[in-house]
């Protein structure tokens, strides 16, 4: 059982929506326009309702009188069907109670013009027609072949044979003679309340260090947990507004918001994200007002496995990089992601997350970019290529910032390598391979540069390069 009920003109349509809404959790709402005036249109469920205000006729006086209170004219109308109910509501005025399964003869003497003022969430898809690809079919323009047809009231139009009609105008002509009949082509979507999360307060002084904005903070960011967690949701984004006193008449606002990598609605957490980007960027002035609001997303669902060991929780993860990023600052904290160049350690700087990370490394490929110079020894592929079946790994511990060294040549080889670092004693090479020159960049700020891997006599392995530009010598790396 459904109901309608309509607005007269000047009526207040957000009042129209809370009378509904007291009656009914699932309502469905239709603004349209006629000779120049907006009106709003509300389709009830009242289904299970006659349990609590008794029959449809009493249900119907119940919502004219609550609209009454409030000051509204309405119309009602009450039917088996939405369609139904919505074109006796559009017609009649008062209230109109149809029992359920006589749609159609309650609907019979209405005017065949009725049907062009539903909303076209109702109106049959002009796309379904085979002669109309496009979609360009007006609901008047069916309106009109009714007409001239001889059709007066949608009695007249429910009476033909659907298989001529469908013959004549397609599948949107058999779908206008369904809507005649008070069918309804689809179910009612409920519109769901615009819900707010948000806190604000406004302080009896102003205040301008942290350590008392974070017990402000901490009495706003309770009750907006607890309201993402009744409603199963989790902040996205994190916005912080702080007002600021007024200063020579102007108000002011420092506004941060926070993207945060996983849906959080823990209170703590989301305090210690906000306390600690207001840290990094602190507000100009005494605040005397503050507002925290979130963007919500479905909450995430944990679940942990019996074979590997838990991540660290999102909040932990998140406060610990809002941490590193107070501290170190905004681009210097997250992962490093491969980026599309031959220079040798390039890498971007992307948001922290392990569970999107991959063990490849992203660097295949880079010793194709070395060229051996003229009359060099170049090792052998075998010796280069590692044995599927060895399980023993090798990995260049890079120096992210490379340590200036003195390289002895001889016979156009490094014959001895020295540095001033602490812990890298350097020596003699008793072994090197290379040279592989590698060039790019010229456009920006191009690299040129020999690379040679030498073994010393302090037992270690070194990567070292020649800048050629500088004509300087570098240790880029320790092989482990």
């Amino acid at each position: 059982m459904f109901g309608a009920i309509y607005a007269a003109e000047g009526s207040a349509p957000e009042a129209l929506v809370d009378v509904a809404r007291e009656f009914s959790p699932r309502i469905e709402a239709f603004d349209f326009a006629q000779a120049k005036t907006c009106h709003r249109e509300i389709v009830l469920d009242l289904s299970g309702l006659t349990r609590l205000f008794g029959d449809a006729r009493t249900i119907a006086e119940e919502l004219r009188r609550t609209a009454a209170d409030r000051g509204l004219r309405i119309r009602v109308a009450i039917a088996g069907t939405r369609t139904a109910a919505r074109l006796l509501v559009r017609h009649r005025a008062g209230l109109t109670v149809v029992e359920p399964g006589t749609e159609a003869s309650a609907l019979a003497s209405l005017p065949i013009t009725l049907l062009a003022t539903l909303s076209r969430q109702n109106a049959p898809n002009a796309k379904n027609d085979p002669n109309d690809p496009n979609g360009s079919n007006d609901p008047n323009e069916f309106i009109q072949t009714f007409r001239r047809w001889g059709l007066r009231t949608l009695g007249d139009l429910a009476e033909l044979p659907p298989d001529d009609v469908a013959a004549r105008l397609g599948q949107p002509g058999v779908q206008w003679q369904r809507l005649s009949r008070g069918d309804d082509p689809l179910p009612l979507v409920p519109a769901v309340p615009e819900e707010r999360f948000e806190q604000a307060l406004d302080l009896e002084w102003p205040i301008e260090e942290l350590e008392p904005l974070s017990f402000v903070l901490g009495r706003l960011m309770e009750p907006l947990s607890a309201h993402l967690e009744r409603r199963g949701r989790g902040a996205a984004v994190l916005h912080v507004r702080l007002h600021l006193v007024k200063t020579q008449g102007v108000a002011q606002v420092h506004e941060r918001s926070l993207q945060l990598p996983t849906p959080i609605h823990d209170a703590r957490a989301l305090r210690t994200l906000a306390l600690l980007d207001l840290e990094s960027h602190p507000p100009g002035g005494p605040i005397d007002r503050v507002v925290v609001a979130v963007d919500p997303t479905p909450a995430r669902i944990v679940q942990f496995s019996l074979l590997t060991r838990p991540l660290p929780s999102p909040e932990q993860l998140s406060t610990l990089m809002a941490r590193l990023q107070a501290l170190m600052g905004d681009t210097r904290c997250g992962a490093p992601a491969p980026v599309e160049s031959w220079l040798p350690g390039a890498f971007a700087m992307t948001p922290f997350n392990p569970r999107s990370g991959t063990r490849d490394s992203g660097f295949e490929g880079r010793e194709h970019s070395r060229i051996p110079s003229p009359g060099s020894r170049v090792p052998s592929s075998e010796s280069r290529i590692p044995d599927p079946e060895s399980r023993v790994v090798v990995a260049l511990r890079r120096f992210r910032v490379p340590v200036p060294a003195r390289v002895r040549i001889e016979d156009g080889r490094p014959a001895r390598v020295t540095t001033d670092r602490r812990g890298l004693s350097g020596g003699g090479v008793e072994a090197c391979a290379g040279p592989w020159r590698t060039s790019g960049d010229w456009w920006r700020n191009g690299w040129d540069r020999d690379e040679w891997d030498v073994s010393l006599t302090d037992g270690a392995t070194y990567r070292v390069f020649r800048s050629r530009d500088a004509d300087q010598w570098f240790v880029d790396g320790v092989v482990d």
